[in-house]
């Protein structure tokens, strides 16, 4: 089962501002480009986020109904306009990515936040970092990702793209388990 953490960050390291809003993305968004977005959410069968990301979309769309199975990682009793489509789970992400495999389904979008970020991080459970480097600096907000709980975890980059508009594409996947962090 791939997990595919497709993010967009500030310069300074932060995927929202302090308030948690993202409007510092709209300069940056439409004008013929959208940084393989379509293309990533095709290749994806299902859906992860966390709750403050969740209430986000609903706040955007109050009926927010996702096209893809979403799970929400939440121990709130949030509310859910489509429960067909949406489950909230307390449950460790490790087996809920086992639980994703056993039902059939291949790759997730890891959509947010940065601590939920950091804890799949931690076991280990994304195989795809897609990180746009949007050229802004916001002084503070949700970092990319929230703390980590261990040493440095070592990454490999698997490739980059510039865009007109000067955001940069970073790839990267796990690093080698035998190799030290940029090494």
């Amino acid at each position: 089962m791939e997990v595919l953490y497709y993010v967009a960050t500030s310069l300074d390291g932060c995927i929202a501002d302090r308030d948690g809003g993202v409007d510092w993305l709209t300069p940056f968004q439409g004008g013929g480009e959208d940084h393989g977005y379509a293309e990533m959410y095709a290749s994806v069968d299902a859906i992860l986020m966390g709750s403050r990301t969740y209430e986000l979309a609903l706040r955007f769309a109050p009926e927010y109904e996702p096209d893809k199975p979403t799970w929400v990682f939440t121990k709130r009793d949030l509310p859910v306009p489509h429960p067909a489509a949406t489950t909230l789970t307390g449950a460790d992400p490790r087996k809920v990515v086992e639980d994703l495999a056993a039902r059939g389904h291949r790759r997730a979008w890891l959509m947010g936040g940065g601590e939920l970020a950091a804890s799949f991080l931690e076991r280990g459970l994304i195989t795809h970092h897609q990180v746009f480097v949007v050229p802004v600096v916001l002084g503070g907000g949700i970092p990319l990702f929230g703390r980590l709980g261990g040493g440095p975890i070592g990454l490999e980059m698997t490739g980059t793209h510039r865009y007109a508009n000067g955001i940069v594409r970073l790839d990267y996947e796990p690093a080698a388990t035998d190799r030290k962090p940029g090494g």
